[in-house]
């Protein structure tokens, strides 16, 4: 099941708290998770970085509309498993 995220917190060093629609909340370190190139780039400087919001597709994104999936945020901040999406069956 597809989790929105509801609320962001910036926490220092490129860490985020996060609650979802479900009512459950953690943390994230981003510099565990992604390289700082490309669109995350301007994301090394921590004023930037700061500036996280939830957006309208229930994610969370910065100003230059990077953003991350919610399903892998999630995962990363609950410790629950990635959906096993070869296992479903196909939507025709």
């Amino acid at each position: 099941m597809i989790r929105n995220v509801t609320d962001v917190r910036p926490i220092g060093d490129r860490r985020l708290w996060l609650r979802f629609d479900d009512g459950a909340e953690g943390e994230i370190n981003l510099d565990d998770r992604i390289e700082f190139t490309g669109v995350f780039e301007p994301m090394q400087d921590p004023k930037f970085f700061d500036r996280v919001a939830v957006n309208e597709f229930g994610t969370i994104a910065w100003p230059n509309e990077a953003d991350l999936d919610p399903i892998v945020l999630y995962s990363w901040a609950t410790g629950a498993p990635l959906p096993d999406w070869a296992s479903q069956p196909e939507v025709v």
